[in-house]
C-alpha cells in the first residue's frame, strides 16, 4: 500500500540526473515556477509512452502556465535518453533508479499485476507550488487524459 504525500506537504527536495546525465535539482525552481512531477513505472511501456506523448504535445500550455514537467522513473539515465529521442520529448525526464525520491513521495510500493506482486511505482503526479509545497496530487486519471487533468487544475 502506497501513501502519498498530500496537498499543502512541504515538497521534498531532491536532485536526479536527466536524460542526458546532467543533474536536476528542485530547489533551483521553487519561486520560480510551478513543477509538475509526474512518477511513471517505465520508460517506452505503451501506457507509459502515451503519457508523454500528450504531455509533450501540451508543452506550450504548460510554459505559457509557467510550470515545468519533470518526468521520474527508476530508468536508467541512458534508457530515458533513448525514450525522449525516439518520442522526441520536449521536457525533461529524471532517473530515479534507487526509487528515493519516489519512497519520498511516498509513490513506491507493493504492486501487483497478472498474478505477479513486486514493488514498483505508482502513476501519480504531483503539482508543486511556488513556494514549495504541493498544491495538488493527482492519483485519479488515464494516461492519456492526464495532461488535461492537470491543465485544468492549474487554470482553475
Amino acid at each position: 500500500m502506497v501513501s502519498p504525500l498530500k496537498a499543502g506537504a512541504k515538497a521534498p527536495l531532491f536532485t536526479l540526473p536527466d536524460q542526458n546525465n546532467n543533474p536536476v535539482s528542485l530547489a533551483d525552481f521553487i519561486g520560480k515556477k510551478k513543477v509538475l512531477i509526474y512518477f511513471y513505472p517505465k520508460a517506452m511501456t505503451p501506457g507509459c509512452t502515451v503519457q508523454a506523448q500528450e504531455l509533450r504535445n501540451h508543452k506550450d500550455e504548460f510554459d505559457k502556465l509557467d510550470t515545468v514537467v519533470f518526468g521520474i522513473s527508476p530508468d536508467e539515465v541512458k534508457r530515458l535518453d533513448k525514450f525522449c529521442q525516439r518520442d522526441e520529448l520536449n521536457f525533461t525526464l529524471l532517473s530515479d533508479v534507487d526509487h528515493k525520491v519516489a519512497e519520498d513521495y511516498g509513490v513506491w510500493g507493493l504492486k501487483k499485476f497478472m498474478g505477479r506482486e513486486y514493488d514498483g511505482i505508482h502513476r501519480m503526479s504531483f503539482l508543486i507550488g511556488l513556494d514549495g509545497n504541493i498544491e495538488t496530487l493527482f492519483d485519479k486519471f488515464k494516461t492519456k487524459d492526464h495532461h488535461q487533468v492537470v491543465l485544468d487544475s492549474i487554470k482553475s
